[in-house]
């Protein structure tokens, strides 16, 4: 058994295993952490979710649920999806204003090579 329980196992006020799966994740230090998974998804899910994953990819599902979870305690209804629509609503204006800026810059080089040709004293460049 662990001398200091992790976030997890003193929310859940159990003694913390020397195996707990949820202690690397969940350190002692930061109980809002788990808290916010364990309101949303549940101790048990949460515990499944880390035991069917490989140890590798652990720490990254647990940061994953953390964020997942308080953006949706912060907007119940839509979570973490209002963030990806107003960053896909950003992508699609950037996209937007480089088409604009691509579109002004091929005006320009049109102009350009008509004032080039209709300029008596402009010679093209030689290629060697």
């Amino acid at each position: 058994m662990n001398s200091s329980r992790c976030a997890a196992c003193k929310h859940l006020r159990r003694r913390c295993p020397s195996d707990c799966i949820f202690s690397p994740y969940f350190p002692s230090n930061n109980p809002q952490r788990f808290a916010f998974v364990h309101k949303i998804y549940g101790a048990s899910n949460v515990g499944k979710i880390l035991q069917d994953l490989p140890v590798n990819l652990r720490s990254k599902a647990a940061d994953t649920l953390c964020y997942e979870a308080s953006r949706r305690i912060e907007d119940p209804v839509y979570g973490v999806v209002r963030e990806l629509t107003n960053l896909d609503e950003e992508i699609q204006k950037a996209h937007c204003q480089l088409a604009r800026i691509r579109a002004q810059i091929a005006v320009i080089q049109a102009r350009d090579e008509v004032d080039n040709v209709n300029n008596p004293n402009f010679f093209p460049p030689q290629n060697d």
